[in-house]
């Protein structure tokens, strides 16, 4: 029987500075992760975090505030997300992009900056490293070390959590974990549950979020933290919040996955469309040009398995020379020669022969096209209000590139107080069980919306406090 003051479950973006700034603190701590190395989804994100406030906005004449970012995120959110939570990540953020500096993290030259892949903030406060997420596991790796140093922490991976251990009040006392081979009962004080979301458990996935699953989230995203609070009765909150990011790829390989790495450019204040979004009936559905890509995510949340093609012509292609590619990395040379190779890329001579190989209906996409064409010669889009109509669809060879709504991260989670603590569905708290990251699900400090840097923001934030907090309670060392 092992016994610890704290055991974080989840070595990835909120697991590894609540471990670690616990054993600094002064608790003996136990962090075990599932996986073979640290990290989590760190190995596949972006990276984005905000704040508002910090030394690098100053160093570049950028006026901001936590009031301006919290004015933002209800904006963008209408509201959605959880006041208390959102509040303690802004008047935080600061301190925490700061503290980042201090320890050498590598920023992109260009941040802070607005980001337009979802609905944009007006100020810059968007950070990220020049390694992306990558940049921030080098300096969660450093600070582990530190906090190994001290002899308080030990780490365990290949180590996954099978249940969660309680006293006859229903107070949390411990863990059981598999750990080479065999169950080991752990007992600790305080349990903290950091492993992340779901998008890669397409059953749960359903169940929550009442959607198909096309993922691009890393393979640990299976819900673990979910299913174990589940037994003791937690509540689950953010059910009905669920927006897709705005089209990906299928997977060449693997079905039910998206390939985030070469995605189309969809966003119009990047690149104007020159395409036509069309869906498997061959109908239009939204203004390509659409500048708010948070009306583009709830338009693509009523179209049929939120799948979607973008249609050219070889004119339309070529165009893009000179701009932003449809393709991220891929020339017009590049997409010609992935048609009829690449997975949900098609060419033909015809709309017809172009809608039979990619899977729409042949006559609603003739018939679109003639519609649109009408627009273009008209100068007017009657139907959708498109303004930018740059060129019609008329001359093969056609090209249809298919698109799915897809998931990087869920906004389904574990419900938790104010002090981070689970909440039953009674709504009183399971004593020394407590939740950050992923795990109490994007809505909660997003709503029902994607507000850039609030999900990895949020995560260091409550990991970094929760941390700090219950080291400084665990009663020291004889």
């Amino acid at each position: 029987m092992e016994s610890y003051d704290l055991v974080v479950v989840g070595a990835g973006t909120a697991g590894i500075p609540c471990a670690a700034e616990a054993a600094l603190a002064g608790a003996r701590v136990l962090l075990v992760e599932k996986d073979q190395r640290i990290g989590g989804t760190l190995h596949v994100s972006g990276g984005h975090m905000a704040a508002a406030g910090t030394r690098r906005q100053a160093e570049r004449g950028i006026t901001d505030s936590p009031e301006a970012h919290l004015a933002d995120i209800r904006r963008i959110s209408a509201g959605t997300g959880r006041t208390d939570l959102i509040t303690a990540v802004a008047e935080n953020a600061a301190e925490l992009i700061d503290w980042l500096d201090e320890r050498g993290f590598k920023f992109a030259a260009e941040t802070p900056r607005i980001i337009y892949g979802h609905e944009p903030y007006e100020t810059p406060r968007t950070y990220y490293g020049v390694n992306e997420a990558l940049s921030i596991l080098e300096v969660f790796e450093g600070l582990l070390e530190e906090a190994v140093a001290t002899g308080r922490l030990e780490v365990w991976k290949n180590t996954p959590v099978i249940g969660l251990s309680t006293d006859e009040e229903g107070a949390v006392t411990g863990v059981t974990v598999l750990r080479r081979g065999q169950d080991v009962e752990v007992r600790a004080t305080d349990v903290v549950l950091a492993t992340g979301g779901f998008a890669a458990e397409p059953d749960l996935f359903l169940e929550l979020e009442g959607a198909p699953l096309v993922s691009a989230a890393h393979p640990t995203s299976t819900g673990d933290g979910i299913l174990l609070a589940r037994e003791l009765d937690a509540a689950i909150t953010g059910t009905g919040s669920y927006l897709p990011t705005f089209g990906g790829l299928p997977d060449p390989v693997s079905p039910g996955r998206a390939n985030w790495t070469d995605r189309q450019l969809l966003v119009a204040a990047e690149r104007p469309p020159v395409e036509i979004y069309v869906d498997k009936h061959g109908k239009r559905w939204v203004a390509e040009d659409e500048l708010s890509i948070d009306v583009k995510e709830r338009k693509l949340t009523r179209v049929e398995d939120m799948t979607f093609w973008t249609v050219f012509d070889d004119a339309m292609l070529e165009s893009t020379r000179e701009g932003r590619s449809l393709v991220v990395g891929w020339s017009p040379e590049d997409l010609r020669a992935k048609a009829g190779q690449r997975v949900g890329v098609h060419s033909a001579g015809t709309l017809e022969e172009l809608a039979e190989l990619a899977g729409i209906d042949p006559a609603g996409l003739a018939a679109t096209a003639k519609r649109y064409n009408e627009a273009v010669a008209a100068g007017s889009d009657p139907d959708f209000g498109r303004t930018h109509l740059p060129l019609p669809l008329e001359r093969g060879p056609f090209y249809a590139i298919r698109n799915h709504g897809i998931s990087l991260v869920t906004f389904a989670g574990l419900d938790i107080d104010s002090e981070l603590r689970v909440r039953r569905t009674d709504g009183t708290s399971i004593p020394h069980l407590y939740a950050i990251g992923e795990v109490i699900g994007a809505a909660a400090t997003c709503g029902q919306s994607f507000c850039s840097g609030m999900i990895i923001t949020p995560a260091i934030t409550f990991g970094r406090m929760l941390g700090r907090s219950l080291g400084a309670a665990a009663e020291p060392a004889a």
